[in-house]
């Protein structure tokens, strides 16, 4: 064996359990997103049918391009829909696991309640929550350093978004308290 036939493999121990349960089947999303986006070209092509779909005098209305377009996502939505329906003997391939599942949820759950804290408390000290946190519990970073990072990048945030480049950012009471 010559050495660029090695394989190097690294175990990582926060991997997810190859034996987790399935939570859900492919076969399912499939049937859910064909039909999500069906519903949305739906919504989308009355939409535009009410806006105008037809030629006039000037060129095409507001809705002609985009009735047709959403008249293409609902046709591939109906492909889709009946292509996973028709295959019903393959057999049911796990889509997420219970372990990964957590993983993406580990990641999602803050982030979204990040979005909802922006509007209370700004984006400033969002991040600054949000970034300390996932440093200190998902990386298992020590505090100080969790804190500081945050600090330090919320910082850089403020001095080059509102003070350098004067872009308008979601402010919370604390910038309120200092007056900005």
């Amino acid at each position: 064996m010559t050495s660029s036939d090695l394989e190097i493999v690294v175990e990582d121990p926060t991997a997810p359990e190859a034996d987790s349960p399935s939570v859900v089947d492919t076969r399912t999303i499939e049937i859910a997103v064909s039909l999500l986006l069906l519903a949305l070209a739906v919504v989308l092509g009355y939409d535009n049918w009410r806006t105008g779909i037809a030629w006039d005098s000037t060129g095409p209305q507001p809705g002609y391009f985009p009735f047709y377009l959403s008249v293409i996502l609902g046709g591939a939505s109906l492909y889709g829909l009946v292509t996973t329906l028709v295959a019903h003997g393959a057999a049911a391939e796990t889509f997420v696991s219970r372990a990964q599942l957590r993983r993406v949820l580990l990641v999602f759950v803050p982030t979204a309640l990040f979005c909802l804290a922006m509007q209370y408390l700004g984006i400033y000290v969002a991040s600054f929550v949000l970034i300390a946190g996932f440093m200190r519990l998902v990386g298992k970073i020590a505090l100080w350093k969790s804190l500081l990072t945050a600090f330090l990048f919320t910082a850089i945030m403020f001095v080059t978004f509102d003070l350098a480049f004067d872009v308008i950012m979601p402010k919370g009471p604390l910038e309120a308290a200092f007056g900005y």
